[in-house]
């Protein structure tokens, strides 16, 4: 795992080391083993990396890594299957000095070109240098696990793993993205190919750029995309057997290394069987990390201590508590987009926990995108329901909305379309509310009102049809990547620690969604097919138990001192958000805020972007 970064001009100004050397100072904490730079002999081109020594620790992994004195890479992620992939190279004619997958990319990318990307399985972004045909080639991995971010204008090329070192560039401008902020608030993230700043962007998930440095011109590709268009009809036994075949492969897989590796246990089905197989597969007991919380209802530490002693592991605790929630302007700043996923904090803390003891993490991000863990797939399979009835039930809407208020608003937002009611369940702040929230000026730089269109424009354009499955094709290819994989990524390479997710596994996500959805979802029961597959290797107890999240308690937080700390940042006279969003709506919201009047979400989000908007615009 490391941080990549580079730089081409396609002016008369050339590339320096002093160029290289900030990119590669900025993202220093993704790789604090090892760092190098490569010029090309022309200078119009320079790569940078940092290195988290992994596999093969010796300076054979060193970056930039040449082949054939023709072809450089900088490389941030894992190969999985590269000692497969190795052996056929060498069938192939190909050597290797190394033991690292980094060389292996390299052979690939000699014999495949772009087509390469189909045989890998793992996480990834690079960049590969071709020094014949003067071109760039820079890819990311399927699900998104790995970022890549970039700016490109007339006369300059500059990517990196983070917008910080984007930002340390002369070329590049800080200013603020208004339709951003407008999807930041919907979402509690920032959509890609968006940032939070105007030119700079993030490569989408499965697309790859070609850029040609003789002309400047850039294309962008889509390799891959999740396909639930094929079902497989088998019986739940069947399905069983390949789930389970599957998940042991791929947390075998992701057991691979040269340094220590332990897991995050929350205690849920997802990352306690990550636990069961990394236990089978290991001669020592493994090390487990998690959170616990003060306040009981968030608290999951008695479960992760259930499996914990199941399997034997060597189990630490952290207890997070409203003190701190000082972390959060060093957390705004090491975001770098508007960030208000507030697990943020506890994936930040337990990744510092973890780094003292281990090198490399496992987890178990990507079930509930698999599987339909999430409780709007229980909504959503009502909303479609009840969409099939419209045309019988709206005689009857004007009389029972008067006589029930709530069933009018939820019939107005049902009659407005499925999506547009699927979207509700998963926003922070819907059109409604950012009415009253902004001011006229910054209403007048948006535009207008935006509509939350990014995931109605992801469920139009799943290559699938039917409806549940186009709301999960719309999670896995926007709420995963920009909020869930973002967060475990920063927060994670933050200390210098690796992560990896066994259920974001390519290979199983493909065999998931080729799963009916009345086998994820049966009845009230979410994740039913995948509940019952992990029957006898987990206890009930854990498999279904209430699903708590992974949260901080926001609503307790925001009715103490919390409150105070977010009112004396957002109604300052020094505030950076006072010129778009209204000052007494925000008073209201801080005023108001109770538990049966929960505006934890909502001001933590305001929270987070005055701490964005400080840490780089200040």
């Amino acid at each position: 795992m490391c941080g990549i970064a580079g730089k081409i001009s396609f002016s008369s100004r050339r590339v320096t080391l002093s160029d290289l050397n900030l990119l590669s100072a900025a993202i220093a904490h993704r790789g604090p083993d090892d760092s190098g730079c490569f010029l090309s002999p022309n200078r119009r081109l320079g790569l940078a990396h940092r290195r988290l020594s992994v596999i093969d620790l010796s300076s054979a992994g060193h970056q930039p890594m040449s082949y054939r004195h023709r072809y450089w890479i900088v490389f941030n992620g894992e190969i999985y299957n590269f000692q497969e992939l190795k052996n056929r190279l060498t069938g192939l004619g190909h050597r290797f000095r190394s033991r690292t997958d980094t060389e292996v990319i390299l052979a690939l990318y000699a014999q495949y070109g772009s087509a390469c990307l189909r045989y890998l399985r793992g996480m990834f972004s690079f960049a590969i240098f071709d020094s014949k045909h003067q071109t760039l080639f820079l890819a990311r991995d399927r699900l998104g696990k790995k970022p890549l971010k970039y700016f490109h204008s007339l006369s300059t090329f500059i990517f990196a793993s983070e917008l910080k070192a984007l930002l340390t560039q002369p070329e590049v401008k800080k200013t603020p993205d208004p339709i951003a902020i407008d999807n930041y608030l919907t979402y509690g993230y920032v959509p890609a190919p968006r940032t939070g700043f105007l030119g700079l962007s993030k490569l989408e998930p499965a697309h790859y750029l070609l850029l040609d440095l003789a002309t400047g011109r850039l294309s962008k590709h889509r390799y891959w995309q999740p396909d639930y268009s094929s079902k497989l009809h088998l019986s739940e036994t069947e399905w069983s057997r390949r789930i389970l075949s599957e998940l042991e492969t791929a947390v075998r897989l992701r057991l691979i290394s040269d340094v220590p590796v332990g897991l995050f246990l929350s205690g849920g089905s997802d990352s306690s069987i990550i636990a069961a197989f990394m236990a089978q597969a290991s001669p020592r007991p493994i090390n487990t990390f998690t959170i616990s919380f003060a306040e009981k209802k968030y608290d999951e530490s008695a479960y992760a201590d259930t499996v914990s002693r199941r399997f034997g592991t060597n189990h630490t605790v952290f207890t997070v508590r409203p003190q701190d929630l000082s972390l959060l302007p060093q957390l705004a700043r090491q975001f770098e987009e508007p960030f208000a996923d507030s697990s943020a904090v506890i994936t930040y803390l337990i990744s510092r926990l973890a780094r003292s003891h281990v090198k490399v993490v496992l987890n178990g991000d990507g079930g509930d995108e698999n599987f339909a863990g999430y409780d709007r797939y229980l909504k959503l399979n009502r909303d479609i329901f009840l969409s099939s009835l419209l045309p019988f039930l709206s005689p009857l809407s004007p009389p029972l909305s008067r006589i029930w208020p709530r069933f009018g608003r939820f019939w107005t937002g049902l009659s407005s379309g499925w999506p547009e009611k699927f979207i509700t369940y998963n926003s922070i702040y819907l059109c409604p509310e950012k009415s009253r929230l902004y001011t006229p000026g910054f209403l007048d730089r948006l535009g207008s009102l935006h509509a939350p269109s990014v995931y109605l424009d992801k469920m139009s354009a799943a290559p699938v049809t039917d409806t549940a499955d186009r709301a999960l094709y719309a999670d896995l290819t926007t709420y995963f990547p920009d909020d869930l994989l973002a967060k475990i990524d920063i927060a994670s390479m933050s200390v210098g620690l690796e992560s990896r997710s066994p259920l974001a596994d390519h290979r199983l996500v493909e065999l998931a969604c080729r799963i009916p959805f009345n086998l994820k979802i049966r009845r009230h029961t979410l994740k039913y097919l995948y509940k019952k597959t992990l029957l006898g290797l987990l206890p009930p107890e854990i498999i279904y138990r209430p699903k708590m999240g992974f949260s901080i308690p926001l609503s307790p937080w925001f009715s103490g001192r919390l409150n105070s700390y977010t009112r004396g940042l957002l109604l300052s006279r020094k505030s950076v958000i006072r010129s778009l969003f209204r000052q007494d709506f925000i008073r209201h919201m801080l005023n108001s805020h109770s538990a049966e009047n929960d505006f934890g979400p909502r001001l933590y989000s305001l929270l987070m972007l005055e701490l964005w908007f400080q840490q780089y615009f200040d």
